[in-house]
């Protein structure tokens, strides 16, 4: 059973599909690098800057534009991993078809189950998002919606048994109409942009393409305004507010506070390699597709230092305090009314595009997986007329729309970036594992950095820097007695939500350490060490309630697999 649980699947046979453009597929080949690199923008500035990058401000304060920087790093290895992939193998499915290709079926299964949680799970996060912005513009051209039709069922209950200070929230359950003895609370907005998108996606690419080129367009126009607009307001005494002990700081709460805003602001990433799932729409992607993955990366990676110096800079860190529209912010407390229109408005816009291309995302890799016979033959359904995945489409807007009755943001955010760094790990650790190949030209070539010294040198010279700098790093690290913090004291707190991060950081280290005697034997490629090392590395922000549900949703999709995919795989009915 275990070699069947590891069966790989052929590239030839992959490619025979349909993706290496000499076999039909059923999509429209209409996409070019402007496209690509686009679609790339549109999926990664949203959400990301302009809602959760006000909670990552506020955890990180200005030194949040470090973790920027990391994450940008740990994309660009990520991104030059996923290229090296969609030249070899230039199919719809993304991080999942390469798996299968490198790791196997069992490893295939698990990310594309963990991809569900990026593309349809984090399109929730992004339509609440939008909801509130949306609301938000409504109001300020006098036009209002019943406070019970504009968040979700949980959110208001939360506030109200908080006694939290938000009158839209309190009064959303007070005014809610009450049926059954259930009160009638959800996001409307929310709802109608998901059926909305749905639709146009179901439609096909090409009105995709053009809606979403048109969006993006307009949106970093309004961000490149923002920027400007709000450097004149920056005060330089911001970006060093006093910590706790008083003394000016760039990091007011440490680089452990700094690393508390991993979530939200790798969430800021998500979309990059969205691009990879249109290979089979792309015109030449083995060429395309790597560079509108790094296009956009770096664009955007610009664009982000951008905002947090401007955000940081303008008003101090600590008013960003449960913010969820950061930009607005600012423009609101130096009293710029127009600013705050034309935020609220480019907002719309820019999460419009990011959902549109997360519900591109989804229904791709569900038709790749159906195609190896992980899922039911209806996902590859192809619509006559539109060329698109109709059925997966459809289901994607159900999954996408149905917890946005019952979920709320905070818990989405979470549950889609630990998703999404677990594929970007097991992308680049694949490429490890790929044999070498000759220059081909007209196609991505990964530069082959032998990293047999260099990559050991890299860790035990960074574990140097720590014992040598780092005051009681490694004592810190097996140290669990916290007998001495307050939070544990006053029960706030459990033993595992203080060890989970030590446990994380350990096994990362025994990771590298591992890796490193691996690469001296084997001559790793130092390009996708480093994407699973940095990758790794930001995995260990991740807090024990996000583990216990990650690892809760993989054991889900572990029984759906062995229920039906590990039977019906065609690898394993084949001859």
């Amino acid at each position: 059973m275990a070699n069947s649980l590891f069966r790989t699947k052929k590239v030839d046979s992959i490619l025979a599909e349909g993706g290496d453009g000499e076999h039909g597929s059923g999509l429209k080949r209409v996409l070019s690098v402007k496209d690509l690199t686009f679609f790339g923008i549109a999926a990664i500035i949203g959400a990301g800057s302009f809602s959760s990058l006000g909670e990552a401000c506020f955890k990180g304060g200005p030194g949040v534009v470090v973790l920027f920087i990391i994450c940008g790093i740990a994309c660009a290895f990520t991104a030059f991993c996923y290229s090296e992939f969609a030249s070899r193998i230039p199919v719809a499915g993304s991080a999942y078809t390469y798996a299968y290709a490198s790791f196997g079926e069992l490893f295939a299964w698990i990310i594309g189950w963990a991809l569900i949680m990026e593309y349809s799970i984090g399109n929730i996060y992004v339509a609440f998002s939008w909801s509130d912005y949306f609301t938000s513009l409504l109001h300020k051209i006098n036009v209002h919606i019943p406070d019970y039709l504009t968040c979700s069922y949980l959110e208001a209950k939360k506030a109200v048994a908080n006694a939290s200070s938000n009158t839209e929230l309190i009064n959303a359950w007070n005014s809610a109409p009450v049926m059954g003895g259930l009160r009638i609370i959800f996001d409307l907005p929310a709802l109608i942009i998901n059926g909305l998108i749905t639709i146009l996606v179901y439609i096909g690419i090409k009105e995709s393409r053009n809606f979403s080129n048109a969006m993006v367009i307009l949106k970093l126009a309004v961000v490149a305004l923002v920027i400007l607009v709000g450097a004149a307001y920056i005060n330089t005494d911001n970006w060093f507010p006093a910590n706790d002990a008083g003394v000016p700081s760039f990091m007011p709460n440490g680089f452990g506070g700094v690393m508390a805003a991993v979530s939200g602001v790798f969430f800021a990433y998500i979309g990059f390699d969205a691009v990879s799932v249109l290979a089979e729409e792309s015109k030449n992607p083995q060429r395309d597709l790597p560079k509108g993955m790094s296009y956009s990366l770096v664009i955007c990676t610009v664009v982000y230092i951008l905002l947090a110096l401007v955000l940081t800079g303008v008003v101090n860190y600590r008013q960003f305090e449960g913010v969820g529209d950061p930009l607005a912010k600012i423009f609101e407390v130096k009293g710029v009314g127009w600013m705050q229109m034309l935020v609220a408005a480019c907002a719309v816009i820019a999460m419009t595009s990011v959902m549109l291309v997360f519900q591109m995302g989804q229904p791709r890799i569900w038709m790749s997986m159906s195609r190896d016979g992980l899922l039911p033959p209806v996902f590859q359904r192809i619509h006559h007329k539109f060329k698109t995945p109709s059925f997966a489409t459809i289901l994607t807007g159900v999954v996408v729309g149905v917890p946005i009755l019952f979920t709320d943001k905070s818990f989405v955010l979470d549950f889609t970036s630990i998703a999404t760094l677990f594929a970007f790990v097991l992308v680049c650790g694949g490429v490890l594992l790929l044999p070498r190949r000759e220059k081909q030209p007209g196609r991505f070539n990964m530069p082959y950095i032998n990293g047999q010294f260099i990559y050991p040198v890299i860790v035990l010279g960074a574990l140097v820097i720590l014992l040598v700098f780092a005051d009681n790093y490694f004592a810190d690290l097996f140290n669990y007695d916290f007998s001495a913090n307050a939070d544990y004291k006053e029960g706030s707190v459990t033993f595992m939500d203080l060890a989970i991060p030590k446990i994380s950081l350990i096994i990362f280290w025994l990771t590298c350490l591992i890796l490193s005697a691996m690469t001296v034997v084997k001559k790793y490629s130092l390009i996708p060490l480093m994407g699973v090392t940095t990758c790794l590395y930001l995995l260990t922000g991740m807090t024990k309630s996000n583990w216990v549900w990650f690892l809760g949703w993989l054991a889900i999709g572990l029984i759906i697999y062995f229920m039906y995919g590990y039977r019906k795989s065609k690898l394993a009915t084949a001859p």
